[in-house]
């Protein structure tokens, strides 16, 4: 049997055709984003290389890399104390060692920048039990800087590597465990020497995600004062006028997560990485006591504490003293858009991905293989690179529109698109294909593949075995991937604050708007909004294994 690359272009069928079409507009940003680059920056570019992307360049480099080394020692380190030892309170923190994910990195950021910064309590408290009168009397790492930004994304970010290694200790069975303690590895050993290497692959592809968030962020990094590429992107767009140059950078930051991909796939190789006869069998788990048993607890209480605790903390504080905000009818239309947004987004990510991946299932051709993988392209590409492409590609749909409009029927259709909130539902849906087609995907696996063969030996087509016996299997799992889809919506920031319309706010341009004009207590209860929306999924990714697998394989 010729495999699916082997396998000769056959003639494009209705399915076909569909799964094409629906991967020639969700490739569009980003093709829009080369097309744009190519235009004349009016003299911005020789600006940008001498004076802008060196220490953006660079500074991105170190910020990413440090993210996903400090996120990477985090996450496998808890992961390992939860998979392989027993001690007080094991069992509530396997799961609360996922929190932090509820909270935005921009959220995450103006949390920290209100506790440590000068006028933040941690600061007074120094200055007043100590005496001190300045700050030149005594020493505290400013966290306005890159390493600040590095600690605090680190916090927020490396549940993804505790997530995927986590599942990859579990897999590793008693036989490859027992055999290596056998053989004289405990301990510190055991973990460095088998147990790390053996999880390599999840290690990477967690510690990638991470990285990757990082680089789509840009409220935590302009707070803190830290010019990545992203930051330049929206620096030359809105501050310069200058999409062509916007473009130029946005260029350079695909190429920088292109090589990031590239890196995690040729990590992995062609290794293989399991335990022959050992993945049912689970290794039994190290009983701790006294102040062993202390210090793993309190060791895997510190993130959480550090990324999720202490941002809600002082989310609550401040909410509590801003309550006259629940009168605010600017905060209920934010949270009326950002549900509109988040729900319209939702629904149409997980169409397309059900179509996608059905109408692949069912032709099992190289053209719907290659439009599926073309249509996830979007979450690889930051937020505001998928803005620009957006608003270059659908605000010259509109103008076309209604050109053709008014010379044909004396009609002016304005911006249907990107003059409205479609253009934000349009831009997240492409960016989340992936997230969704990755949750389908997992519940498409626990099939049984004799089912849609059973309905057809009873008279069902293809498509109604597909929609009869199919679908309503996979209820719970279109609800997770449209919950995953809904939340990361509510959270979008990058491609949001570029895209929306005038006098349009979803809660996250809400929080950020008043954060940057350093009124963060009345962005308070609107992240607190954010924050909790965000919890639903995180406990849901922390106990179910198949969606673990999507939220990890979404690149």
């Amino acid at each position: 049997m010729l495999s699916e690359a082997a396998r000769p272009i056959r003639r494009l069928t209705f399915l076909g055709a569909g799964v094409v079409a629906t991967a020639a507009i969700a490739a569009l940003p980003l093709i829009s984003v080369g097309v744009l680059a190519l235009g004349d920056s009016g003299g911005t570019w020789q600006h940008l290389i001498v004076n802008v992307l060196p220490a953006s360049m660079l500074t991105t480099l170190i910020l990413v890399f440090g993210i996903g080394l400090a996120s990477a020692i985090i996450g496998v380190s808890c992961a390992w104390l939860v998979s392989r030892y027993s001690f007080a309170g094991r069992d509530a923190l396997h799961w609360i060692l996922v929190l932090p994910l509820a909270i935005p990195t921009y959220v995450a950021a103006y949390c920290y920048v209100e506790l440590l910064d000068y006028t933040g309590p941690v600061q007074s408290a120094i200055r007043s039990i100590g005496g001190f009168q300045s700050r030149n009397e005594y020493f505290f790492p400013e966290i306005r800087s890159l390493p600040g930004a590095i600690f605090i994304m680190s916090l927020v970010l490396y549940p993804y590597v505790y997530l995927t290694t986590r599942l990859m200790f579990s897999m590793q069975g008693a036989t490859v465990i027992e055999t290596a303690r056998i053989l004289g590895a405990n301990g510190m050993r055991l973990f460095l020497s088998v147990a790390v290497p053996l999880a390599r692959p999840a290690m990477i592809a967690g510690a990638t995600l991470a990285m990757m968030e990082a680089l789509n962020d840009i409220g935590a990094v302009e707070i803190l004062g830290v010019r990545t590429l992203t930051f330049s992107i929206f620096d030359t767009w809105l501050n310069r006028s200058s999409l062509a140059g916007a473009a130029q950078i946005a260029c350079i930051l695909l190429i920088l997560v292109a090589l990031l991909l590239v890196i995690e796939r040729r990590s992995r190789g062609t290794r293989q990485y399991h335990a022959k006869g050992g993945v049912t069998l689970q290794p039994q788990r190290i009983r701790l006591s006294g102040w062993k048993s202390l210090a793993a607890a309190v060791f895997c209480a510190l993130p959480p504490a550090a990324g999720f605790v202490a941002p809600v903390i002082l989310l609550c504080s401040y909410a509590g003293r801003r309550l006259e905000q629940v009168a605010d009818p600017a905060l209920w239309s934010a949270l009326a858009n950002s549900l509109a947004v988040s729900l319209s987004t939702a629904l149409i990510t997980v169409l397309i991905s059900l179509f996608l991946i059905s109408a692949h299932r069912m032709e099992k051709s190289r053209v719907t293989g290659i439009g599926c993988r073309v249509a996830a392209l979007g979450y690889a590409a930051p937020g505001s690179v998928l803005a620009l492409g957006a608003l270059y590609a659908f605000s010259g749909f509109d103008n076309s529109l209604d050109a053709l409009m008014r010379e044909y029927f004396s009609v002016s259709t304005g911006l249907l698109i990107s003059g409205s909130m479609a253009i934000i539902i349009l831009a997240c849906s492409i960016r989340f294909i992936a997230i969704a087609q990755g949750a389908i995907e997992s519940g498409y696996s626990r099939l049984s593949p004799h089912l849609p063969m059973a309905a057809r030996t009873l008279g069902r087509s293809r498509l109604g075995a597909a929609v009869a016996v199919e679908l309503p299997l996979l209820k719970s799992t279109l609800a997770t991937a449209g919950l995953l889809v809904f939340v990361d919506t509510m959270k979008e920031l990058s491609a949001t604050i570029l895209l929306r319309p005038f006098n349009f706010q979803t809660l996250a341009t809400f929080v950020y708007e008043r954060a940057s004009r350093a009124l963060f207590e009345d962005a308070a209860l609107a992240a607190l909004m954010i924050v909790v929306v965000g919890i639903v999924p995180v406990v849901l990714l922390s106990r179910t294994s198949p969606v673990t697998h999507a939220k990890i394989q979404r690149e």
